[in-house]
């Protein structure tokens, strides 16, 4: 505690080094700040910028730790400072007296080996969960055929897409920053209306703010992806800090009777599939589509083997054919006549013959025209409902995660609590106990293999779930 004249008393952080909450560690202290300025003695370099070189000298030490060579760390400052000679070389000796202390320092007698990861041979880059996500969507819109529109407004943990989609010009895609969330969606879906695949991303808040035009676009039936990158809430809540606790806002939150298929990401390699499968089923069932991911999953990173063009499933729009092409005959064209999915076809604007109404208000089926009447009303709630219930159909079949066929518990989680429920689940198996783990990428609607997962389980035993919020169990089953 520190008082300052004139002004309450200001508490100050404890040392760690000394409150005694390090006594159950080996602690070496070591004076990084005193051996960095000596390693740049001779430099013209001030203080301050001196200082600026610790974080190289403390790498240069961990190098040293973890038995690994300085190359990739000095071709990595070449990049960065060639420009600034002398930087580059301030911080190549830092590095290497770090390196140095480390090798001739009689406090430190232990080194450790980390050996490579048990990978599948092919080519891999480090990729975090916002940038899985945009390039799942590229390459969706790629398989599809189609440009890619993205329309957002800046905002915590999601804005890195807009970043990562903005650097695909070449691939047809076309990146928005709106003056607000609302234009933001609506953008999206006049894309979609025109063609192309609309998408929008935002977090809790400005999810809420979509809402009105999430519902216009599940009215309209137009493919629409819209990335919830939760945050803690609610309200503003915690912008930097991971909760996943939309769950019951992607599947209810909405006017009037508006289901749409909610899906979520486990890790940050898992954006980009569950990305791609947002976009299959936006297009291909004529349905917005919410992808959920997190602030842990958007700026955690991991190694991604690139995938294979010829490896990704095709996406195929259901598009209207012009009137007149391949004997398509020249009569009225109905913008609500289904396929047995119960997906309507997808006219875009400027095909010949195909003029038809479009908006927010109900429509009548088949021709698409304004309907007050309560019979047809129910008619559409339950077309609309009945086609979402449909995609569970194309969902391929559920496997558990690790663990028996049968056994005393299923751990049920989603999101990114992926990785300490494999941790936990893996380390009692180990101790011999009768435990497996799924982990549910499809949150509504669930997939069909779910009911054969619960059914494993012997008469008396527990399924567990686990989600990164404090909601209650949810009245109509989904999972939390």
């Amino acid at each position: 505690m520190r008082r300052t004249s004139g002004w309450p008393a200001i508490r100050t952080t404890p040392d760690r080094l000394e409150d005694g909450s390090l006594a159950n560690y080996t602690v070496h202290a070591i004076d990084v700040t005193k051996m960095t300025r000596a390693s740049l003695e001779g430099t013209t370099l001030g203080t301050k910028e001196k200082d600026r070189c610790k974080n190289m000298f403390v790498l240069g030490f961990i190098n040293w730790m973890y038995d690994r060579g300085l190359e990739p760390t000095e071709r990595f400052l070449e990049q960065k400072f060639g420009r600034k000679p002398e930087i580059l070389e301030a911080n190549r000796l830092a590095l290497k007296a770090g390196f140095d202390f480390g090798d001739t320092s009689e406090t430190f007698t232990t080194r450790f080996e980390v050996k490579p990861a048990p990978l599948p041979k092919g080519t891999y880059r480090a990729i975090n969960g916002n940038q899985g996500i945009a390039l799942g969507l590229v390459a969706a819109a790629q398989q599809a055929g189609l440009d890619l529109f993205y329309g957002s407004y800046p905002i915590t943990p999601a804005s890195d897409i807009l970043h990562e989609l903005a650097k695909h010009k070449r691939f047809g895609v076309k990146t928005f920053q709106a003056e607000d969330e609302i234009a933001a969606i609506c953008s999206a879906i006049g894309a979609s209306y025109g063609g192309a695949l609309g998408v929008t991303a935002s977090s809790g808040p400005g999810i809420a703010l979509k809402t009105e035009a999430l519902g216009l676009a599940m009215m309209l039936e137009l493919p629409l992806v819209v990335v919830n990158v939760q945050r803690g809430g609610p309200s503003t809540g915690l912008p930097t800090k991971t909760e996943q606790a939309d769950l019951w806002q992607a599947i209810h939150g909405r006017n009037g009777e508006a289901p749409i298929p909610v899906i979520a990401a486990s890790t940050p390699v898992d954006c980009f599939e569950m990305a791609f499968e947002a976009a299959r089923l936006a297009i291909e069932h004529m349905t917005p589509v919410m992808l959920l991911s997190d602030g842990f999953i958007a700026n955690g990173s991991e190694p991604w083997r690139f995938p294979q063009a010829k490896d990704l499933a095709p996406i195929v729009p259901p598009f209207a054919r012009p009137v007149g092409e391949d004997g398509v005959a020249a009569e009225q064209f109905l913008p609500y006549v289904r396929d047995e999915r119960g997906v309507r076809p997808w006219a875009v604007p400027g095909m010949k013959g195909l003029q038809h109404r479009i908006g927010g208000l109900e429509k009548e089926d088949r021709t698409g025209n304004v309907s007050y009447d309560p019979v047809n009303h129910e008619k559409m709630v339950r077309l609309r409902a009945d086609k979402v219930a449909r995609i569970a159909d194309t969902f391929r079949p559920i496997r558990l995660d690790s663990g028996p066929d049968e056994g005393d518990l299923l751990i049920v989680g989603w999101g990114s609590t992926y990785g300490a429920l494999r941790t936990a689940s893996l380390a009692l198996q180990e101790e011999g106990h009768l435990v497996a783990h799924v982990h549910l990428r499809h949150m509504f609607p669930f997939n069909p293999g779910l009911g054969s997962a619960d059914a494993a389980l012997p008469q008396g035993a527990r399924a567990g779930d686990e989600q990164r919020s404090a909601a209650p169990a949810h009245p109509l089953g989904v999972p939390h």
